[in-house]
């Protein structure tokens, strides 16, 4: 982890303090013209620890990566993908779409 950047390296400690199977957890990192993009994989099982009631754990989330970004001068953001054969509830789906909100 001494090569993992700062953000993603925060991400993976959060999100394996959270889940059940922390064997699961998938994080890639992407850098485009729009910033930082992190992309996390968790477990059909955890994904409700992980977006919480009214998705407000994944806005935390999003807001402490934003954090650190703004740090780095650089816009983070994170996306949740959802496991194959998991059924999402309507409100639910829209905590995993990431936010457009710029820093």
């Amino acid at each position: 982890m001494a090569d993992t950047p700062q953000d993603q390296a925060f991400l993976e400690y959060i999100i394996k303090l959270i889940v059940t199977n922390q064997g699961a957890v998938e994080i890639t990192r992407t850098i485009d013209d729009l910033g930082v993009l992190i992309t996390l994989k968790v477990a059909k099982e955890d994904m409700g620890r992980i977006i919480g009631k009214d998705g407000q754990t994944a806005k935390a989330i999003r807001t402490l990566l934003r954090a650190i970004g703004s740090r780095n001068e650089q816009r983070v953001n994170m996306k949740i993908l959802e496991p194959e054969g998991s059924e999402m509830a309507m409100g639910a789906s829209s905590a995993l779409a990431s936010d457009d909100i710029s820093m």
